[in-house]
């Protein structure tokens, strides 16, 4: 099993605005750092060719969507926490609002699989609804991967 994770960040300002020019800048550089990570599988990208360019959606202008497949829940937190990611993450208050809701989800899928976008912003909605449980989890209640949830493939979700 992979781990898969959705972070969203309500921005500030507009992202080409002189406010986040600072958070720009360190696109290109913090998602290299990403994507040579150990256990770094995969992750949305609007460009191949623009290392600056955020993903476009239609869940409204200023909400920033990172979303990503690990190997294991230790890769994804030593890149978030024992990177230079950090010291991006230490400066957020700088470049996004801060939300009352839960901004961040991760949940288990079958190596290989790549999930949807449609599919993360889901698993967000569950972990609103319901909290954290095997099929939508945060760092601070994560769910092992041998779970049964866990387990089934996610259209399996779909059903339920």
């Amino acid at each position: 099993m992979h781990l898969a994770q959705l972070n969203l960040a309500h921005l500030r300002a507009p992202v080409d605005s002189a406010e986040l020019a600072g958070f720009v800048a360190l696109l290109e550089p913090i998602n290299a750092l990403a994507d040579g990570s150990p256990g770094f599988v995969w992750r949305l990208k609007e460009s191949e060719t623009d290392p600056t360019a955020t993903v476009v959606h239609d869940y409204g202008d200023h909400l920033l969507i990172n979303f990503s497949v690990w190997e294991d829940l230790d890769a994804l937190w030593n890149y978030v926490y024992r990177s230079g990611h950090l010291e991006v993450l230490r400066r957020r208050r700088e470049w996004f609002r801060r939300l009352a809701e839960p901004t961040m989800v991760m949940w288990w899928v079958p190596d290989g699989v790549i999930p949807t976008l449609a599919e993360a912003m889901a698993r967000l909605e569950r972990l609103k609804a319901e909290g954290p449980g095997p099929e939508a989890f945060t760092f601070r209640d994560p769910y092992d991967a041998s779970s049964e949830a866990a387990s089934l493939p996610a259209a399996a979700d779909a059903r339920k």
